[in-house]
């Protein structure tokens, strides 16, 4: 009877927390939610709300304790670090993305870590941390809001890498992984020597993966890779890159490609759509090899 009184009270405050967020009443709402987090069956969920609810008061310290706590509770919760991330970024705390590098190593299949640490190092020097972030993101979320926004995140960074820094190798990066990238790009800098479009970011990450395997896949193995290659060997890369940047750089040019080489373009989708992409863990070199 205690127990079922126990959840009876707690469906109770979820609902009257609910009504309180659709009416926007974040006071009253923040009220249930710190009843409801110190309740022994607190899932992660809850804790979620519960921050969005303190962001929206701006409420961070009495936030980043409860989400400390939370993380204690789920320390794997790529949501949780995500979220806490966002908080911190709210508030112009820049060590956010601290949160989402952990909450990549700890759940590297959730996207919206990368989606955020893809933004914050577009902000930075080190934008080749925007190409493997933002890439791996559109390929765990791949027809989102979000997506075209991290296309031409990515389409931004290899004209800022490539133009700006007028070759790779003017990147210093003490990361070995991220070096070993910036190296493999500036041997292939010549592919987009005449400017970046689908067709030369498909040469260049061609010449790439080839160099890559050959130099480094044995060092650093890493997921996104393995399925670039794979999609070479498919013989759907070509259509894969018209559908990670063609749109973002030019949709007359986009639509006209995808009419002429439609065959290949829906063999590519019906592929995508037919796996599941997915990350392992221990690959998470910007943590594992910067220390």
């Amino acid at each position: 009877m205690i127990k079922a009184s126990v959840k009876l009270r707690t469906s109770s405050l979820r609902l009257s927390w609910l009504a309180n967020l659709y009416k926007r009443d974040f006071a009253k709402a923040l009220e249930v939610a710190k009843t409801l987090v110190e309740e022994s069956d607190a899932d992660e969920q809850t804790f979620q709300v519960a921050g969005n609810v303190y962001r929206a008061l701006a409420l961070y310290k009495d936030g980043e304790k409860m989400f400390r706590k939370a993380l204690k509770k789920f320390p794997n919760s790529g949501p949780l670090y995500s979220e806490y991330g966002e908080m911190l970024w709210d508030n112009k705390d820049y060590s956010a993305i601290n949160q989402w590098e952990k909450g990549i190593e700890v759940d590297p299949s959730y996207p919206s870590n990368y989606y955020n640490a893809a933004k914050y190092y577009y902000l930075t020097y080190d934008k080749i941390w925007t190409l493997i972030y933002g890439e791996i993101f559109i390929n765990l979320e791949s027809y989102s809001r979000r997506t075209p926004e991290i296309k031409s995140l990515l389409v931004d960074g290899y004209k800022k890498l490539f133009i700006d820094l007028k070759t790779p190798k003017s990147a210093i990066n003490k990361n070995p992984f991220a070096a070993a990238c910036l190296s493999v790009l500036n041997d292939q800098a010549s592919a987009v020597s005449l400017g970046i479009t689908a067709e030369s970011l498909s040469i260049l990450r061609s010449k790439f993966i080839l160099e890559w395997f050959d130099k480094y896949a044995g060092k650093f193995p890493f997921h996104l890779f393995d399925y670039e290659r794979q999609l070479m060997k498919e013989g759907l890369f070509d259509a894969y890159n018209q559908w990670a940047f063609g749109a973002s750089i030019g949709l007359a040019n986009f639509q006209n490609w995808t009419a002429q080489h439609a065959e290949d373009y829906n063999r590519f989708i019906s592929f995508q759509k037919g796996r599941v992409f997915r990350l392992p863990t221990g690959q998470n070199y910007r943590t594992e090899t910067a220390k």
